[in-house]
C-alpha cells in the first residue's frame, strides 16, 4: 500500500507540497505556533470544549440532562475507540510518512517513525467533534471546526498527506455516528442513575437546577393536600 505515496504528480502529493509550502514562506515564530497547536493545542482545546459543554448542560438542568451528559461522555470514548480501530488499519496500509518518500518538505516536528495513514490527530478530533455535535449542535459545530483546523495543521507540518487527514475524518465520523446508538443506550441509564444519587447528582445537574426541578409546580395544578381540604369543606 506504500504505492499511495510513490508518485509526486498525483493530486494528493501536489496538495501536500502546496500546503506545506506555506510553512517555508511563513515566519519562524508562526511555524512554532502551528507546531504546538497541531501537535497538542487543538487536542487540549477539544477537551476543554467538551468540559465547557458539560458545564453548560449541568447548569441548564434540562429534563434530558442525563442524555446530554451521556453524549459528552461518549465523545472521548468514541475518540479512544476510533484510535484503536486505526491500529490495524495502519498496519495493513503501511504508508510511510510523506517526508520519507518526498524531498523538499519543511517538516516542523521530528521523531515521527510510525505509519502515516490514517492520522490519529484527525481521527481523535473529528470523532470528538461529531460526538459533541450529537449531544449539542452549537458546541459540536465548534468541535468539527477545530477538527478541520487540526487536519490542515497536520499537512502544514509535513507529517501527513491530505488523504491521511481525510481518512482520519472519515474514521472518526463513522465510529462516532455508527456506534452512538448502542453507546447512548448503555450510557444514558447509567447517567440517570448518577443523576438521582446523593453522591453524583452534581455531575449531571447543578444543585440549583436539581432544586428547581424538585420544587417546580405546574401552573393551575391541584396538590393532594388542597384536594383533601376542599373535600372536607364540602362535607
Amino acid at each position: 500500500m506504500a504505492v499511495l505515496a510513490e508518485s509526486g504528480s498525483n493530486p494528493d502529493v501536489d496538495l501536500l507540497y502546496d500546503i506545506n509550502g506555506l510553512a517555508k514562506d511563513a515566519p519562524h515564530w508562526f511555524d512554532r505556533i502551528v507546531e504546538f497547536v497541531g501537535e497538542y493545542g487543538l487536542l487540549i482545546a477539544m477537551v476543554l470544549l467538551v468540559v465547557w459543554c458539560w458545564w453548560s448542560v449541568r447548569r441548564r438542568g434540562d429534563e434530558d440532562s442525563a442524555a446530554s451528559v451521556a453524549g459528552l461522555v461518549w465523545a472521548p470514548l468514541a475518540a479512544s475507540l476510533a484510535v484503536l480501530v486505526n491500529v490495524p488499519i495502519r498496519g495493513f496500509v503501511e504508508r510511510p510518512r510523506p517526508f520519507l518518500d518526498h524531498t523538499g518538505l519543511d517538516v516542523l516536528i521530528s521523531g515521527k517513525t510510525d505509519y502515516s495513514f490514517v492520522s490519529d490527530h484527525a481521527t481523535i478530533t473529528m470523532a470528538m467533534g461529531v460526538a459533541l455535535f450529537v449531544a449539542d449542535r452549537r458546541f459540536g459545530l465548534v468541535g468539527i471546526g477545530l477538527a478541520l483546523v487540526e487536519g490542515f495543521c497536520r499537512v502544514y507540518m509535513g507529517v501527513h498527506y491530505p488523504t491521511d487527514v481525510i481518512g482520519g475524518f472519515a474514521l472518526g465520523t463513522a465510529v462516532a455516528l455508527l456506534l452512538s446508538p448502542p453507546a447512548m443506550a448503555l450510557l444514558t441509564p447509567v447517567l440517570r442513575a448518577v443523576e438521582t444519587s446523593s453522591w453524583g447528582g452534581w455531575l449531571v445537574r447543578s444543585a440549583g437546577a436539581r432544586g428547581a426541578g424538585r420544587d417546580a409546580l405546574i401552573p393551575g395544578a391541584r396538590t393532594e393536600t388542597s384536594g383533601t381540604e376542599e373535600r372536607d369543606l364540602a362535607a
